[in-house]
């Protein structure tokens, strides 16, 4: 994600500096070999970061290395703890920080299309927002430091729940004899359209192309969706919050991604779903 993301940058005339262990060229962006020297003399940081682990020690790494009033973007996505410390931690260093985890996947960050779900100040966002524009199409200031992350969490909450709806109303139909195009036809203009029907169906050769498409090569891995339904339930946790259907749905993509999903884009939940029998959802 970080390095389309990099390259729009690079390409609307920033000159930008990249880090990433997986040692990633990016056309327009000067690679260096350690976060070091990535911030050095930076006057903002983007960060896009696997766990709230990693964020935690990456910031231990950069925020002592950065002049006050320089900007931290993170647009990981975390747990909501996670994201708040390293607020403080940016705070306590005298430098501004947003937490503004993304929504649009790889095809988004290519395109710059994304969606940012923004947390900070209003100081540190009129900074970022020029970013945003090149990186994204629309930023929503949802709150102080970690409402990024809640808001991020909430949507993804729901983006799993409608994408297993998804799979298992087309997998129902087929099973019913539909034609899985009329099938479409059907639910994009009626009361069950959602994204995950309008534009990203499961169903290959069916609507706007998608992952299903190419044999379910991940825009959204199975694991990441995994990862962000387990972020959910801890929040949930924490506030006391009833969510069944997202507590069925981090068991069912459990299952599936121990099952051989891993590495297939998170609608690959439809050929799993064709394969199981009535019994199997128990």
């Amino acid at each position: 994600m970080g390095a389309p993301m990099a390259a729009n940058l690079a390409r609307a005339g920033h000159q930008v500096t990249g880090f990433d262990t997986a040692d990633v060229e990016v056309q327009g962006v000067r690679s260096v070999g350690s976060v070091e020297a990535a911030v050095q003399d930076s006057e903002t940081v983007i960060t896009m970061l696997p766990d709230g682990a990693v964020l935690a020690a990456v910031y231990a790494q950069l925020v002592p290395l950065m002049r006050s009033g320089a900007l931290l973007l993170d647009c990981s996505t975390v747990d909501v703890d996670s994201a708040a410390a390293a607020h403080r931690l940016a705070a306590d260093a005298g430098l501004l920080s947003i937490d503004a985890p993304v929504s649009g996947g790889i095809g988004g960050a290519t395109a710059g299309t994304l969606t940012f779900m923004v947390g900070g100040s209003e100081a540190a966002l009129e900074r970022a927002a020029p970013l945003f524009d090149i990186m994204g199409q629309r930023h929503v200031h949802c709150g102080e430091g970690g409402s990024g992350q809640a808001a991020k969490i909430c949507n993804n909450l729901l983006l799993g729940v409608s994408m297993l709806g998804t799979c298992e109303a087309f997998a129902l139909g087929e099973k019913l004899g539909l034609s899985a195009e009329r099938l479409f036809d059907v639910i994009s203009t009626s009361s069950g359209s959602c994204w995950s029907v309008n534009a990203y169906c499961p169903v290959p050769g069916v609507g706007p192309a998608s992952p299903a498409d190419t044999d379910y090569a991940p825009g959204f891995a199975a694991e990441l969706m995994l990862k962000d339904l387990g972020l959910s339930q801890r929040a949930a946790e924490q506030v006391d919050a009833a969510t069944p259907m997202a507590a069925r749905a981090e068991g069912l993509y459990a299952r599936f991604v121990a099952d051989g999903g891993q590495g297939k884009d998170f609608s690959a939940m439809l050929p799993a779903l064709r394969a199981a029998s009535r019994g199997d959802d128990r």
